[in-house]
């Protein structure tokens, strides 16, 4: 099969992003002698200054790690938590019924640089002003505007609808309007920036740079330990009392002890096995156990004998999403304040029984979840009244030679959901939307819990060895569009080009994690590139079809690692740069 994009390959080290300007940085430390982590935490923190509508470092960045030295998979908890004064009763008594969308009232407390800085401190190999030194100077010195963020030039007619909601053009008007600190930054002189324009963020820059700094004053007590320094002065020093002051000035919540007690959990994460290959992911916290639900159901059936994107393969995929996705509703959540019966969830005696209710030809409209407590199909319960996408993410994965794998799924922090902090150069994360005001719901509000999340990276291992490393942005549809990017290579036998470029599809049917929780039964968007009378196909068996622009439905990233040959081979998605959204690109050599 004929690809847009290369496949990239290589033996010692590789990266792919979201954004051009951030593999380059991932490049650049591979090329000074860094490992795998080093480089991806040096692009997520360029992919927060050049798309800052997708992620900044006020957002979440959860994240998987195969180390080498340890031959095993890590998960790392970058999820933010609820301020202590965040409860249900505050909420209504402001008269809410939800979470908002947008603002300080949706800010809890920014994960991102922790995980990062923990994920460096322990797995890394470099200083924290090494891996910073590529953002900081894009900040300092500018980088070139490009079209998705700016929002401007010629957008594709099939693709008009579809991009830019995040973009400043689209949010000028509330720049200008409401927040005067953001308008400041990316719109100077009061109007939109154009593609090329130069765009520099020295509040940030200057951000950064108090980092580092802490983290010199520290030197002597060694690596370790001076990022740590690094990490104090953000939750516990002077960062810390500016995002403090910040919340208070614009009716937010937060308060000094909520930063002050805030750490990132090293957790083991939740797998499962598909034909000789284990999938490993974040725990019910994130949406990641819906992958691994989704792949206990679609083992049952002989996917490569139905035929890549037939009508009674997306069919059986959207089917076994359905009511993975419903199980995610009715249980997932923070496990350190909702039990989730994830061993039940996973259980080839639960798997079973829910699996028999897919009927190959009637597409199910309900939302269907299941009782893994007692092994039942069917709740007896109803799970409760259904309930978009959210403005962004980005995904950075990397590997190496010797076998370290990463993949980060930041997001959180837009520019277009919070007000830019002034002296900091960056918004706080609107991730408590995703919470629900409801008691009885397992992902209710609660002072200090971590909301569940739709961030969900992934990794593969073949007999204990590293093997793949992939993720996608996408909101509820990650786990969708990365799912079939994995039984591409895995049922199909496609190279990871190839599996990332092949026409992809999703499903609306399942109330929306983000504000205001809509759900839209039925609904089965596909890229025009599927067959049409595979569309029709499928219409007649009761999806409520929308056929969208060819290349739309998400933008993949991955490598994968054959220990054997030690060979890398990196992936990146032409979906960004068709949509004119995101300049994906995969480096290596």
């Amino acid at each position: 099969m004929t690809t847009w994009y290369p496949l990239v390959m290589g033996r010692e080290a590789m990266v792919a992003t979201e954004h051009y300007l951030s593999a380059a940085a991932g490049a650049r430390i591979f090329a000074k002698g860094g490992n795998a982590i080093d480089a991806a935490v040096a692009a997520t923190l360029v992919e927060g200054v050049v798309n800052p509508h997708m992620h900044t470092i006020g957002g979440e960045a959860p994240m998987l790690i195969y180390a080498a030295d340890a031959r095993r998979v890590i998960a790392i908890n970058g999820n933010m938590t609820a301020p202590a004064r965040a409860t249900i009763a505050h909420y209504r008594g402001l008269g809410l019924k939800l979470v908002p969308g947008e603002g300080l009232l949706a800010a809890g407390v920014p994960a991102a640089f922790d995980a990062l800085a923990v994920a460096l401190k322990t797995f890394g190999t470099m200083t924290l002003a090494e891996v910073a030194a590529p953002a900081t100077a894009l900040c300092a010195d500018g980088f070139p505007m490009h079209h998705g963020l700016a929002g401007d030039g010629e957008t594709p007619k099939d693709l008009s609808g579809l991009i830019g909601h995040a973009s400043i053009r689209a949010n000028a008007k509330k720049f200008r309007d409401q927040w005067p600190t953001s308008a400041a930054l990316y719109m100077p002189g009061g109007e939109v920036p154009h593609t090329g324009q130069i765009v520099k963020n020295p509040a940030l820059a200057k951000f950064f740079e108090r980092l580092v700094e802490a983290e010199a004053a520290a030197r002597n007590r060694g690596r370790e330990a001076a990022i740590d320094a690094a990490r104090e002065r953000f939750y516990r020093g002077d960062i810390a009392r500016e995002i403090v002051a910040w919340s208070d000035a614009q009716g937010g919540l937060l308060a000094s002890g909520d930063l002050a007690a805030f750490t990132t959990r090293i957790e083991s994460p939740v797998t499962a096995d598909y034909r000789g290959v284990t999938v490993h992911k974040c725990g019910p916290w994130s949406q990641g156990p819906v992958f691994l639900q989704q792949l206990r159901l679609l083992e049952g059936f002989d996917l490569r004998a139905m035929g890549h994107n037939s009508a009674d393969y997306i069919h059986s995929l959207v089917e076994a999403a359905k009511l993975a996705f419903a199980d995610r509703e009715q249980y997932y959540g923070d496990p350190e304040f909702t039990p989730v019966p994830i061993e039940g969830l996973l259980s080839a005696r639960y798997t079973a029984i829910r699996r028999a209710l897919i009927d190959p030809r009637r597409a199910a409209l309900e939302q269907r979840p299941g009782d893994p407590i007692n092994y039942r199909a069917l709740l007896d319960r109803p799970a409760g009244e259904p309930r978009s996408w959210g403005p962004g993410t980005i995904h950075v994965t990397a590997a190496d030679g010797r076998g370290n794998l990463i993949a980060v799924t930041a997001s959180g922090g837009w520019i277009p959901s919070s007000p830019v902090i002034e002296s900091l150069g960056f918004p706080l994360g609107s991730r408590m939307q995703t919470f629900y005001l409801d008691e009885a719901h397992a992902n209710t509000l609660r002072p200090g819990k971590r909301p569940r999340t739709t961030l969900t990276p992934s990794i593969a291992t073949r007999d204990g060895e590293p093997w793949l490393a992939f993720g996608t942005p996408g909101g509820d549809q990650q786990d969708q569009w990365t799912l079939q990017f994995f039984l591409n290579l895995i049922d199909f036998g496609m190279s990871v080009q190839e599996a990332i470029e092949a026409p992809r599809f999703s499903s609306a049917h399942f109330p929306s994690t983000f504000y205001p929780h809509n759900a839209r039964p039925g609904v089965l968007r596909l890229e025009e590139r599927i067959d049409a009378d595979v569309r029709a196909e499928l219409a007649a068996r009761g999806h409520q079809v929308e056929t969208r622009p060819p290349w739309c439905e998400g933008h993949v990233l991955g490598i994968r690692f054959d220990s054997a040959r030690r060979l890398l081979e990196g992936g990146a998605d032409p979906r960004g740069q068709m949509a004119v959204v995101m300049p994906a690109q995969a480096i290596g050599w």
